[in-house]
């Protein structure tokens, strides 16, 4: 049984609730199975489970994004640990049994935000990926990155990621690609890498899906939310900054045009007719963050949640706002990988 077509007719917060129904549902007796590396608080889960598949286990060291899976995914099992110490013989899967193997290693090496350092220790966690890989020999495979890990120094690493990826047995055939969110219902321009491999017995090439949709904008994301969530109000010199920010620019861009001093403030301010900036892990009220388009505060929890394609039933607790964030900033959108998971179960599974 295939999971649902989306019906892209839909408002966008019908289109997230019938998604929320879609992973509400129980799955199928066959349906196909998913492992979930550095789940985080469950962004490529809920991706997998409105494709139908079930989730045989769920690895996540961090103690809030564990806790925050672990709410919304019960009946999942989760190993809250470091992923170095997991024996993946612990779950009983014979080697290519297991339909997909997922998982987006920490990327903060890699990022644009930030120092960007080949040596980060961080980097080196694609290899516990590699190590469960080769265990269980997957059907597939899925790799989420951040875009940054093909620019300048970073590529290195990035083409010895791919190749390590190739070379893993029992042997794959592997496709890496710049993919946008915002081409599948995502409101948010954000790019990812995204690796996919397929194992080298089944001759056939690793497919990407096809952008589904034209980019959803602010307006249309947030058009029937009548509750922002918890949230906070810029501070100190970004209290200042903050008024003179016209929809689509950031603190630096309304510094210059008021002919101040140049000065870097990544705080942005949306634009309703537009999809979202990135969101990023960290925010802080004095100098970052994304502000509502009409109103001088940053962006509430359940705005956040809708701009990376969380349907609004999700349980991010009574946790504060900047630990929320960071869950959704580093989480993969779950429409985004919906499409990567139907197009594996339409295409090779």
């Amino acid at each position: 049984m295939s999971a649902p077509v989306i019906n892209s007719r839909l408002a966008y917060g019908e289109l997230l609730a019938e998604m929320w129904a879609a992973h509400l549902a129980p799955a199928a007796a066959d349906a196909p199975t998913v492992v979930s590396t550095f789940a985080g608080a469950g962004g490529s889960s809920l991706g997998y489970s409105m494709a139908g598949y079930r989730e045989l286990l769920a690895v996540e060291w961090d103690d809030h994004a564990a806790a925050t899976f672990a709410r919304n995914f019960p009946h999942v099992p989760l190993h809250h640990g470091d992923i170095s110490h997991f024996d993946p013989a612990s779950l009983d899967l014979e080697p290519g049994e297991l339909d997909v193997f997922d998982g987006s290693p920490p990327c903060q090496g890699f990022s644009v935000v930030g120092r960007r350092q080949v040596d980060d220790p961080r980097n080196q966690l694609f290899r516990q990926y590699i190590r469960l890989l080769e265990h269980w020999q997957p059907k597939a495979f899925v790799m989420e990155n951040v875009a940054g890990m093909v620019r300048g120094k970073m590529r290195s690493l990035f083409a010895e990621i791919l190749q390590t990826l190739k070379q893993a047995r029992p042997g794959y055939r592997v496709v890496a690609r710049l993919m946008d969110a915002s081409y599948f219902q995502v409101p948010q321009r954000r790019q990812r890498m995204i690796f996919v491999g397929v194992r080298a017995d089944l001759g056939i090439k690793p497919p990407h899906p096809a952008a589904i949709a034209r980019p959803i904008t602010v307006r249309e994301a947030l058009a029937d939310l009548t509750d922002p969530g918890p949230f906070q109000r810029p501070s100190g010199k970004a209290a200042l900054v903050a008024p003179l920010i016209r929809p689509g620019e950031n603190g630096g861009d309304a510094l210059r045009r008021a002919g101040g001093k140049d000065a870097y403030f990544s705080l942005e301010r949306l634009a309703w007719d537009r999809p979202s900036y990135t969101l990023i892990k960290e925010i802080s009220a004095s100098r970052n963050g994304l502000l509502h388009p009409d109103e001088d505060r940053l962006l509430g929890i359940r705005e956040l949640a809708r701009l990376q394609s969380f349907p609004d039933p999700y349980d991010w607790g009574d946790s504060p706002v900047d630990k929320v964030w960071m869950r959704l900033g580093n989480s993969v959108p779950p429409l985004l990988m919906r499409a990567i998971a139907q197009t594996l179960r339409d295409e090779v599974l």
